[in-house]
């Protein structure tokens, strides 16, 4: 096949690449101005809605859902669901609390790689059986969604750390500002641009939307797809563990319960912000936002005076609105692909 003959199908592929681009665009831009009109209805009903303190509870109150968004998006991506990062954090932040109680001169920083460290080794777990064992994501986190949060009860042993346990300077980490930004929000920002980066520009990035597109595909095409799978959970493990140290940081009183059922509105914040569960598709930017979303809704609602059940009902519909529109929008890229190859 010569160079004339195969320009075509270079520019068909392109073309298809960019529709794919718009189409995620698409998806991310809806979240930015569903949220930006939430907010413009809710400041009509209440003025103080945006008031700097609001901003900043706002601020706070998302962040550590967005860390765990973003870590669950890498997994997802692959075609995969990490159930057990609500456990996850848990453990870490109950073993940050118990690091604290036990050595009270520990610098911060080593504190946050300690928390980091024991979520990537939990993550470990869950990746090692899934990659190796091939045991579904689904049962193995849910598996150790349980063990974990056992191993924490146990650890626990019924105790309460309180924040008088706790260093007065890590606590401060989970109200201190920046020129008006909670620290805790530039920790998310800082962990959003380099996973983002990391997928969007490096080949083991973009190999794990090639496993979650097509796995068989990716297998055939050279695609380590069991340790690229171990590494996402690894992520997924590591950012909750950071989760864990920032919550109890923010938080100050510590029990085993910590992070209990938070796995459900992870997995909705990035659902909501356009990763597709089905895999192959989306960004952690989405998934950033997703959270912010699902953030400001409990937070919305109960200022225009809407009954605490419909915020569940709203986060349920907006989940099916997501996977409506994700499918909707796969089936519109697929379609417009086969035009460009029949005039090709």
């Amino acid at each position: 096949m010569t160079a004339v003959d195969t320009a075509p199908a270079e520019t068909a592929t392109g073309g298809g690449a960019r529709l794919a681009r718009r189409a995620f665009a698409v998806r991310e831009l809806g979240i930015a101005l569903a949220l930006v009109l939430l907010v413009v209805t809710t400041t009509i009903v209440n003025p103080r809605f945006l008031s700097a303190q609001n901003l900043k509870d706002l601020l706070l109150g998302s962040t550590i859902l967005a860390i765990l968004a973003v870590g669950q998006a890498v997994v997802v991506i692959t075609r995969n669901v990490d159930l057990s990062v609500g456990s996850i954090l848990g453990l870490s932040a109950f073993a940050t609390g118990a690091v604290f109680v036990a050595v009270p001169g520990l610098p911060i920083p080593l504190m946050l790689v300690v928390g980091t460290a024991l979520g990537a080794v939990l993550g470990a777990v869950n990746g090692g059986l899934i990659a190796a064992a091939r045991v579904p994501a689904l049962v193995v986190t849910l598996g150790t969604l349980y063990m974990f949060r056992g191993v924490d009860y146990m650890w626990a042993t019924g105790r309460q750390i309180n924040a008088a346990d706790m260093p007065a300077a890590f606590l401060r980490l989970g109200t201190a500002t920046v020129l008006g930004v909670p620290v805790l929000a530039l920790f998310a920002a800082a962990v959003l641009v380099a996973v983002g980066y990391v997928l969007r520009n490096h080949r083991s990035g973009r190999e794990l939307y090639a496993i979650g597109s097509d796995p068989a595909a990716a297998r055939l095409s050279g695609i380590p797809s069991g340790r690229r799978v171990f590494y996402a959970f690894v992520t997924s493990g590591a950012l909750a563990g950071l989760a864990g140290v920032l919550h109890a940081a923010r938080f100050g009183t510590l029990d085993a319960n910590a992070g209990l059922g938070t796995e459900l509105n992870v997995v909705a914040a990035v659902v909501v912000g356009g990763v597709a569960i089905f895999g192959g598709s989306g960004s952690v930017y989405g998934a950033a936002l997703g959270a912010v979303l699902l953030t400001t809704i409990r937070a919305a609602l109960p200022v225009l005076g809407i009954n605490p059940f419909w915020q569940d009902a709203a986060v349920g519909a907006l989940i099916l609105a997501a996977i409506g529109l994700d499918r909707a929008l796969s089936a519109r890229v697929a379609r417009s692909l086969r035009e460009r190859k029949a005039h090709v």
